[in-house]
């Protein structure tokens, strides 16, 4: 019996020694990239339309190597994209705004740091981004914001929105307003879903607050 437990013993640390240490918490990359010569004329296509400005995309990076898996399907949803980021009534401020609000809730590090610079940069408070992040209700919120904020929330959470809320919406953003500003919402529903699903991990940005849960009442 002793000789039965000092070889099972040292089968185990010849197994711990033979299997680096973290190497079971590691991923395997889903979605790689597509090398470019190996690019479909379709994929190629959708490529190159989105590299251009204002989008300026490199596919090689998710979301974007994600969405080459389906050419068809990335040309229509970047369409929607585009006109929900670039062509309505709302400047970016409040468009990227929505992005992080739906980013946080589904807690997407990669989708939060890709727009909360350029949230920034449109004229959000990074006291407001702070303090989104932490997974509190910003304070110092501007009139717009916080009636977006509220809508998000109820819609995110409570699976429901008041009649209060609805109604400080609609006077803020108008019925046009409400849909689009709910797709531009729901739309990075989906591209949420697809980064969770490839396991994208943004490296750290000591300038990007780090993105906690949103909370869950």
């Amino acid at each position: 019996m002793r000789n039965f437990f000092k070889s099972a013993l040292l089968a185990a640390s010849s197994l711990s020694m033979a299997v680096p240490q973290g190497a079971a918490a590691q991923s395997p990359q889903r979605f790689p990239e597509i090398p470019l010569e190996k690019l479909t004329p379709e994929q190629k296509q959708w490529a190159d339309s989105v590299a251009a400005p204002p989008r300026g995309a490199n596919f090689r990076q998710p979301p974007y190597r994600i969405y080459l898996r389906s050419p068809a399907l990335a040309e229509k949803i970047t369409g929607v994209s585009d006109y929900l980021r670039w062509n309505t009534q709302f400047p970016a401020r409040l468009t990227e705004f929505a992005i992080l609000l739906a980013s946080r809730n589904q807690n997407v590090r990669w989708a939060w740091r890709s727009h909360y610079k350029a949230a920034i940069k449109g004229g959000l408070d990074p006291k407001v981004g702070v303090e989104l992040a932490a997974g509190k209700r910003p304070a110092g919120m501007q009139e717009d914001e916080a009636a977006l904020y509220d809508l998000a929330t109820e819609i995110f959470r409570d699976k429901k929105v008041s009649d209060a809320t609805y109604a400080t919406a609609l006077a803020k953003f108008g019925e046009q307003g409400i849909v689009e500003l709910i797709a531009l919402m729901g739309y990075y529903d989906l591209v949420g879903m697809l980064l969770i699903a490839g396991n994208a991990q943004p490296p750290d940005d000591p300038e990007v607050p780090v993105l906690q849960p949103m909370p869950r009442q």
